[in-house]
């Protein structure tokens, strides 16, 4: 395996000089540059990124640990996410925690290991201590740990005023609303206080399910939707916690020979992309994911770079209507 000395070698310069060239440090003339890159070239030479870092006290490099990539929310934030972050000049290592304590501690410590710059947290398994020990610039999605770390959402309680309200409005009286549960310590949960609070103040019917920790189990959304209708058939409207749960209440709906949105009403949250493939249209209140990625990204290296960051990031909502209210 070739070294640094040999690329010196072979460019006619000395292994300081190849170091520069790597860490693009001080001047060095274009000429210079391209007889380095091409000595590497020649002899396929990858610099080690982990030495490097040790050298630099930098690694250019930010960990993510999200809970599932295959769920289409995550994946839309982890691209986003991943193209900004290389737009700035870093890499991004991917962790899947798929809602495991241990899962998610071992990635900690390998990203540690790994002397990423900072850690974006989308799984939230662990205790608030655990956060506070990794001594690295984060920042978190959807919870509020501390006064400390800075946390991006959405205006979950906003966008939660509006799903009701839109169904209300439509002139839906027996309303459901279905997610995760709302003593979970994620700010999520904000739709459904939102859901109860404008429902009561509008003196609706109302009533909710949730699902346990692992929120992302499509059998428990199904075995809710059942649930749902078995125990109140004249539900007329579903504000769904997210646009996956809308779509299994649609699923629901169609094997129930029911209408959407004549005889019940859907509304989503998030805003995923897929939501446009389902027939009719999906109703949703629209996280700006793209903006809410890249702010996530610009707060690590803001304090990376010494620079103070706020606690709290809350990003506006969107209700974008479509052909199921």
């Amino acid at each position: 395996m070739p070294t640094i000395k040999d690329v010196a070698l072979r460019a006619g310069v000395s292994a300081t000089t190849v170091s520069r060239v790597l860490n693009n440090r001080g001047y060095l003339s274009e000429e210079l540059k391209k007889r380095v890159h091409s000595a590497m070239d020649e002899l396929n030479y990858r610099p080690n990124e982990l030495a490097r870092s040790l050298s630099r006290s930098k690694s250019n490099i930010i960990g993510l640990i999200i809970p599932h990539v295959s769920h289409p929310f995550f994946a839309e934030l982890t691209s986003h996410i991943e193209e900004h972050a290389y737009l700035q000049g870093y890499k991004l290592l991917l962790c899947n925690s798929q809602h495991d304590k241990t899962k998610e501690l071992e990635y900690i410590d390998m990203l540690r290991a790994s002397r990423v710059d900072g850690i974006i947290m989308g799984s939230h398994t662990l205790e608030v201590d655990a956060y506070r020990q990794m001594s690295l610039p984060l920042v978190t999605f959807d919870r509020r740990i501390s006064a400390e770390i800075p946390y991006v959402c959405s205006d979950n309680y906003g966008g939660g005023v509006l799903a009701t309200s839109l169904l209300i409005n439509k002139g839906c009286t027996r309303i459901a609303h279905i997610g995760g549960h709302p003593e979970l310590h994620i700010l999520s949960r904000l739709r459904y206080e939102a859901f109860r609070d404008t429902a009561g103040k509008m003196n609706t019917w109302h009533t909710s399910l949730h699902t346990d920790n692992d929120s992302f189990d499509e059998e428990a959304y199904e075995r809710l939707l059942d649930q749902l209708f078995r125990e109140h058939p004249g539900i007329d409207g579903i504000f769904a916690g997210s646009d996956i749960i809308a779509a299994y209440a649609l699923k629901t709906c169609r094997e129930r020979g029911l209408n959407v949105p004549e005889d019940v009403r859907i509304v989503g949250y998030d805003g995923i992309a897929l939501r446009k493939l389902l027939a009719p249209q999906l109703s949703t209140i629209r996280q700006p994911v793209e903006e809410m990625g890249k702010l996530a990204v610009d707060l690590i290296i803001r304090q990376v770079d010494g620079g103070a960051v706020a606690a709290e990031y809350i990003l506006p909502v969107e209700l974008e209507e479509g052909a199921t209210t």
